[in-house]
């Protein structure tokens, strides 16, 4: 809702909005520190309370346009923040990294 609002709570969007410009000004203010901050703006991701659901599972790729044709797996995130923490991503500071299955059809 940070990039596509729409019929939902209007302060659930600006919160999500807010939050990735807060990550990009703490990677400004503190990245010449060492500090790197990034944010990761996970699409709808599979939980027990969705599993619970079974026919809202099956639903919601097609109801949400998801283009990849289901939801996040948790583990799909934990491996995104992972690597962000890793050494590998040493250089990457002030990234808004989205992980939808290609939801957000914005630029």
């Amino acid at each position: 809702m940070a990039r596509q609002p729409g019929a939902g709570p209007a302060p659930y969007g600006a919160a999500k909005a807010a939050l990735t410009s807060l990550g990009k000004s703490l990677a400004e203010e503190f990245g010449p520190q060492g500090v790197r901050v990034n944010t990761v703006t996970p699409g709808v991701t599979r939980t027990s309370m969705i599993d619970q659901q079974a026919e809202l599972l099956q639903q919601m790729p097609q109801a949400l346009n998801i283009t990849s044709g289901r939801v996040n797996e948790p583990d799909e995130v934990a491996a995104l923040i992972a690597f962000l923490f890793s050494d590998l991503a040493g250089n990457i500071l002030g990234a808004e990294y989205v992980i939808d299955g290609g939801m957000i059809k914005t630029l």
